[in-house]
């Protein structure tokens, strides 16, 4: 229930912290470092949050700042963005009738603070953990996200469609969609753009530039822009133009006019072009100005673009100082800011960095390609080294695959490095660019299966069954760093498309040396000869199924390769044994075993016991990927008890 300040205050009248605390609950939980924060004790929703005063809003600001801080530094989590997003967020809760009026937050990630101000700051303590809420905006965790997203470049066309939605219901609310961390970059947002332009519901689109990619913050003058575009007078003088223009037939002359003139003093002629009108740029952290300019554009008809300049990691100077350190971090002390630790075992991510330095040295026509995940995806080492051969598209997943594809029809071996989730967003780019064409492009797909923290907007559930549907495509699974490195090396020797998918995180630390030596297409390995079952394991579950092999004296088979499948493997363990278990950290429906099936089935083996084990049927939440494994039964554990309760009694 929300936490109501006194009514009987006048609204003109700033709360004392005395009378703040004795609204407080009983129990304030008070993190080590952290600042006493009694107005944000005090907000416990958007409604809360309006009965304060303009003058109270700086400190509200640094208050939740200062809890957002300490916050993510005991759990871990998106740190720098939301630090930047404070003073927009308290704004646009202050100024909106939210949960009426729509908030549609691009990304996700910068959604701290709207879920500390929307009754969810207890669970903050459980951020992105298993049974605890959500990194990112979640429809069914709150009336007050509007729209579910972790993917980018989507919160326009939202808020279109809510916009357009309210008209024809005959609803008065309003929406927003507050983009940034280069979003704005992706193909989709510029056609969402286009086709609101011309759309007769009102759109307030919200452009948080904490990168500085539009223009470079100017202070007070750009301030006074803003208050002059958003003010009556502005608008005012615009209409008469416009009918003085109209009286003596100059409507394009004059429209051009008018828009060329603007754009020589804000950078907004772009928008303008798109139907928006441009508002901006300005200070982002200045509370005051925020609200007062979004109490103007508050009842504003037609379709507007408010853009404001933050800093993101804004309040803390080692965010500030390195955004991208401090992007998503571990936990951490504040005081002392992120220490790095030397890894134990490398990542896959790192093995795939390694690997492509290697074979970019011995390959000159080598080229790398990443939708804006070059740290993310281990590329930083080469962006170093081969910086002509680098390319970081931005968030764009279909220009990349298309863009690899251009490459290749001229002779260059691009390599697409880029997460699973992500690839889904260019699927169409990858049936008809590259494998219809049968391009020799590699994917390398990192965050395949679970990815713990997270969630189910960045698993990697899917890739299997939409890549082995597709002629031409090669897809390989490694169940170590080691064959990961070969495979990365068959993948590109081969002269078609090909994807290597490996985890999050490292492996069993197995040992790579600096060959590049290709594995042979399409072969798997028996690891264990055994009697009447045979366990055969897709990618790093391997490893948990050696001692279920044991367990039940089952032949354990790494089958490497999902397509092309060792069908003549498959048919020869069919022939001399009673059950078929697959073992993947994919959907089963669709998945490496279904390929299993497929062969089994065709080749006729009608006495076959199949279990398929892998994914359920269901969207997996957040949380440690140890208690995820356990959960979906993919742990030793949990393959092992399946088998058993498969096999005949």
């Amino acid at each position: 229930m929300a936490i109501s300040l006194t009514p009987e205050l006048p609204s003109n009248r700033s709360i004392s912290d005395t009378e703040v605390s004795s609204h407080l609950p009983k129990k304030t939980k008070t993190m080590t470092g952290m600042k006493p924060t009694p107005l944000l004790d005090a907000v416990q929703f958007p409604a809360d949050l309006r009965k304060l005063t303009r003058a109270q809003l700086p400190q509200l600001c640094g208050e939740l700042r200062d809890f957002i801080l300490h916050s993510v530094a005991s759990t871990g989590g998106h740190l720098a963005s939301n630090l930047g997003a404070v003073e927009i967020t308290v704004a646009l809760h202050y100024v909106f009738d939210t949960p009426n009026d729509r908030l549609v937050w691009d990304v996700g990630h910068q959604c701290y603070p709207h879920k500390i101000l929307t009754g969810r700051r207890a669970d903050m303590a459980k951020l992105r953990m298993w049974q605890g809420i959500s990194g990112f905006p979640t429809r069914h965790e709150s009336e007050y996200d509007a729209f579910g997203v972790a993917h980018s470049s989507t919160s326009i066309s939202a808020a279109l469609g809510m916009s357009v939605a309210a008209k024809l219901k005959g609803e008065k609310r309003r929406s927003v969609a507050i983009i940034g961390d280069g979003a704005m970059s992706a193909g989709m947002a510029f056609e969402a753009l286009n086709n609101a332009g011309a759309m007769d519901a009102p759109l307030l689109v919200v452009l948080n530039d904490n990168d500085m990619s539009i223009s470079e913050p100017v202070g007070a003058l750009n301030n006074y822009l803003a208050r002059l575009l958003v003010s009556n007078s502005y608008n005012t003088i615009r209409r008469v133009g416009e009918k003085m223009l109209s009286k003596i037939q100059l409507d394009r002359f004059g429209a051009r006019w008018e828009e060329h003139l603007k754009g020589m003093v804000v950078p907004g002629t772009l928008f303008e072009e798109f139907g928006f009108n441009y508002i901006g740029p300005i200070d982002g952290h200045n509370i005051l100005l925020l609200v007062d300019s979004l109490a103007k554009l508050k009842d504003r008809d037609g379709q507007l673009l408010f853009h404001i300049v933050t800093k993101k990691g804004g309040g803390y100077a080692r965010a500030e100082a390195d955004p991208i350190l401090y992007h998503g971090v571990p936990k951490f002390d504040p005081a002392v800011g992120i220490i790095a630790k030397p890894a134990i075992k490398p990542s896959f991510s790192e093995v795939f960095g390694g690997w492509l330095c290697d074979m970019a040295a011995v390959d000159k026509n080598l080229v790398a390609i990443t939708p804006a995940m070059c740290e993310g995806s281990g590329m930083v080492a080469f962006a170093k080294q081969f910086p002509d051969r680098y390319f970081d598209v931005g968030i764009a997943e279909q220009h990349a695959v298309t863009y690899a594809a251009g490459l290749a029809c001229e002779g260059m071996r691009p390599v697409v490095a880029i997460y699973s989730t992500f690839l889904q967003r260019a699927y169409d780019q990858l049936v008809h660019d590259v494998a219809l064409q049968n391009l020799p492009v590699v994917f390398a797909i990192d965050r395949a299966g679970l990815v713990g923290a997270d969630g189910p907007t960045h698993a990697g559930s899917f890739d299997i069954a939409f890549l082995r549907c597709l002629p031409n495509m090669v897809v390989m699974c490694p169940s170590d760093e080691a064959e990961c490195r070969a495979m990365l090396t068959t993948a590109f020797r081969h002269q078609g498309p090909s994807a290597v998918r490996y985890p999050r995180g490292a492996g069993i630390g197995a040992p790579t040396n600096g060959a590049l030596v290709p594995l042979p297409l399409g072969k798997a390995e028996i690891k264990r000869e055994g009697k009447k079952i045979a366990i055969l394991a897709f990618g790093t579950l391997l490893h948990s199924c050696k001692g279920v092999a044991e367990a039940l004296d089952a032949t354990l088979v790494n089958m490497r390769f999902v397509k092309p499948l060792d069908a003549a493997l498959v048919r020869e363990i069919a022939k001399s044994h009673d059950v078929i278990v697959t073992v993947e950290d994919h959907a089963k429906q669709g998945g490496a075993g279904s390929a299993v099936g497929e062969e089994i089935c065709a080749a006729g083996f009608s006495n076959i016991r199949l279990l398929h084990i892998g994914l359920p049927d269901r969207f997996i939440e957040q949380g440690d990927p140890a208690i995820l494994m356990r959960e979906v039964g993919l742990d030793a554990d949990g393959i092992e008890r399946q088998i058993r309760a498969f096999l005949p009694q």
